[in-house]
Formats: C-alpha cells, sequence, structure tokens
C-alpha cells in the first residue's frame, strides 16, 4: 500500500498520538516493509517510539488488530507494543523501537545461532486461548494432502513468515517482528517455515533441514507430518506463484518444490 509520512496524518490523530507519546519532535519514515501505510521512528518527550498503522478500512487492518491482540503474550525476544490506537480512519500501533538489521541467513552466518535461540524461546509459548487466532488446520486446510489436517492440529504459538525482514539483529540476540499472521498450531510448523527461508538464502534443501533438526519439536514430529508440511508449503508457493509470476514468487515455489521432495525422502 502507498506509504505517507506521519506529518501527513490527520492532525486529530497526531493529537492521539502525542497524547500517549508526549510532543513530537522528528519523524523519520522507515522504507522496510509493505503492509503499512505510516511506518515512522518519533522522536518524542517520552523517548522513540515506532508507528505503524494503516486506514481502518484497509483489508489488512483485521491482521494488524490480531497483532494488537497477540502482542501481550509475545515472548521477550519480540519488540513491546505501547498502545493501539483506533481513530479518524486510522488504526495505529506504537511499539518500542528496536535499532537492528535485518538478519543474514546465509550458510555460515554468524546470525543463525541467534534466530535459533529466538525460535527455540518462542517454542515453548503456548497460544492464548482468550485471543482469536488463526488455526494452522485453517490456515492449511486448501492445500494439506486429504486426511492429513489433523496433524497441523496444536496449541503452540507459531510466527509462520521467517522472511528475514521480520527477525531483526540487535547486539547478540535475535528479534522477532511482524505478527501480523500469529497462529496456533504443532511446534514443528516454524521450524519447517523458517528452513524454506534458509534455502531462499542458500542453504541446500539438506543442509535447511538439518538445521530444522536442531528443534526437539521437528525431531519429534513424525514422518508423515513433516511430509504433509512439505507438499502443503509446495501447494501454497504454487498458487502464489500462479497468481503472481514475479521471478522471487516463481523462485520460492520451486524452492518449497524442492523442500517438498526432500522431506519425501527424495533429495
Amino acid at each position: 500500500m502507498t506509504r505517507i509520512p506521519f506529518e501527513q496524518l490527520p492532525h486529530d490523530v497526531r493529537q492521539a498520538v502525542a497524547g500517549k507519546t508526549g510532543a513530537v519532535h522528528q519523524a523519520v519514515t522507515v522504507s522496510g516493509g509493505m503492509n503499512s501505510g505510516i511506518a515512522s521512528v518519533l522522536e518524542t518527550d517520552s523517548g522513540n517510539v515506532f508507528v505503524k498503522g494503516i486506514p481502518a478500512g484497509h483489508p489488512q487492518v483485521t491482521a494488524q488488530l490480531r497483532e494488537a491482540a497477540i502482542a501481550p503474550h509475545l515472548p521477550t525476544s519480540c519488540p513491546r507494543l505501547y498502545w493501539h490506537l483506533e481513530l479518524d480512519g486510522w488504526s495505529l500501533l506504537g511499539y518500542e523501537v528496536v535499532e537492528g538489521r535485518h538478519a543474514n541467513y546465509a550458510p555460515g552466518s554468524a546470525d543463525l545461532p541467534l534466530v535459533e535461540a529466538a525460535l527455540a524461546e518462542l517454542q515453548d509459548v503456548t497460544a492464548p486461548a482468550d485471543v482469536e487466532i488463526k488455526d494452522a488446520v485453517d490456515r492449511w486446510a486448501d492445500y494439506a494432502p486429504a486426511g492429513t489436517l489433523h496433524l497441523f492440529a496444536g496449541d503452540t504459538l507459531l510466527h509462520t513468515d521467517f522472511a528475514s525482514d521480520n527477525v531483526l539483529i540487535v547486539g547478540d540476540r535475535a528479534r522477532l517482528v511482524d505478527w501480523a499472521w500469529p497462529t496456533r498450531g504443532a511446534a514443528w510448523i516454524d521450524p519447517g517455515a523458517l528452513a524454506l527461508r534458509l534455502m531462499e538464502a542458500g542453504h541446500p534443501a539438506d543442509s535447511a533441514l538439518a538445521f530444522a533438526e536442531r528443534f526437539p519439536s521437528w525431531r519429534g514430529a513424525s514422518p508423515d507430518a513433516l511430509r504433509a508440511l512439505g507438499l502443503a508449503t509446495a501447494a501454497l508457493w504454487r498458487e502464489i506463484a500462479g497468481e503472481d509470476g514475479t521471478t522471487w514468487k516463481r523462485a520460492m515455489s520451486e524452492r518449497a518444490a524442492l523442500l517438498a521432495r526432500a522431506l519425501d525422502g527424495g533429495l
């Protein structure tokens, strides 16, 4: 969606933000990400705040509301949500500023152990019962092979989108951001999602799957469950590439198909 600077928000919205933060002295628009109409770091009387938001009538607002609802339940590797405003046609979230760089997933990267530690922390988090989030069974219903959907069920809080843009390296720690798609399901789904992104960064399928093996949930999953995830992931990316055949989406579809073959025992 089109991104605007903070200064172009309606006056009442800017005043409401200042009511949360104190006077706003400077606003710097952030370039990363695709799903925010505004994304700015504000220098305020109470310190720096990252503000992201979208028009209240936009189809993506539901995802942002989920992000706000799940925030209190996230592990410490995730930025803290300070406030949520719905005003004058805008939905805004005010977050802790995390000043870091996107994770480097390349083979041999020193960031990989940090990413592993962040995901290991998340693997221990149970999805809250009082927050309406997607269930893995529903998310993969159109893609999983017949008779396998029950394998995706579980009560772990999943991120599911480990694009390197969603993992920031801050000092000696990886921070997980962008919680638009929190999901309740089997814990081994997230290591599988990360494996595909490792392949995107240059890991062969066997290396990416060896990384997934570091997580007890993956090691404990049945071969049928992992095979079903591979096939569902390949079907999902095949659909994505079919609807929008940009180069990177076609490449992701090819990698997902390779991952599915590897999980089916045929590297």
